[in-house]
């Protein structure tokens, strides 16, 4: 697997003093009846601002208001790499939850990151598995969690903020749920692992209007994921020609 191992490197070994941080993610995430929902949340996300200062990443998010007050919710975004989750937990408040590809979600320290906040594990070659995870987050979103779903299933090794093709099935834990569903366009989020370089890097999480239940409930996924896709589209195209603040009313 090709990333930017330059970067990584430079994070890892900047912060071997706080390798002590790695099996007390783990104990957190398996003692949930001491530490709540909010506070491992609050513990990833206190690592990823130490992980985004030594690796000299600033991320930019707008359209937070856009995010519904209250009850579940499923946020969809265009996948660019190991950063993505990342990026939007850095801006998102409320405690929120992950889909992730289950060969992917073991690597050391992305499992601990996992695991604290609950994520799913979906293998996208097994399809009763999958059919089983979507059962689950769509009880889970019923119940007011929140979750980040990355609807490609997956994502290339690229230079580009090009946005991969989305699976229509990926939308149906949000539609089953009758929950609102929130477009999320991501911009150089590629750049924090793709790049071999240790310049600055700026990445944007846009948080776009999102589709309540009365506006799709007439449409099939693939109607809505069709929608999503093309709001994503728009809004990540806006943002790389400067148009910072029309993409986030997309």
């Amino acid at each position: 697997m090709v990333f930017d191992v330059l970067r990584f490197i430079f994070v890892i070994v900047g912060d071997l003093h706080r390798v002590w941080m790695i099996p007390k993610m783990g104990y957190m995430s398996r003692h949930p009846e001491r530490y709540s929902d909010q506070v491992r949340y609050e513990y990833d996300r206190h690592c990823i601002n130490i992980m985004k200062k030594r690796g000299r990443i600033t991320t930019e998010a707008y359209g937070m208001e856009n995010l519904p007050k209250n009850g579940g919710y499923v946020m969809f975004a265009n996948h660019q790499g190991k950063y993505d989750a990342l990026g939007i937990m850095d801006s998102h408040d409320k405690p929120c939850s992950i889909v992730m590809d289950a060969d992917r979600s073991y690597i050391p320290l992305v499992k601990q990151f996992i695991d604290l906040v609950n994520g799913k594990r979906i293998k996208l070659n097994d399809i009763r598995q999958a059919a089983g995870i979507i059962k689950e987050v769509t009880n889970e979103v019923k119940q007011g969690r929140k979750f980040i779903i990355f609807p490609s299933g997956g994502y290339e090794h690229r230079n580009g903020n090009v946005v991969d093709p989305f699976k229509a099935g990926s939308f149906k834990s949000a539609m089953r749920a009758k929950a609102p569903i929130v477009p999320v366009a991501l911009v150089d989020s590629w750049k924090v692992f793709d790049l071999w370089s240790l310049r600055r890097v700026v990445t944007k999480v846009f948080y776009l209007k999102p589709l309540y239940y009365e506006d799709y409930k007439g449409m099939k996924s693939v109607q809505v994921c069709e929608l999503v896709y093309n709001r994503i589209c728009e809004a990540v195209k806006m943002a790389e020609d400067g148009r910072i603040e029309e993409a986030a009313l997309k």
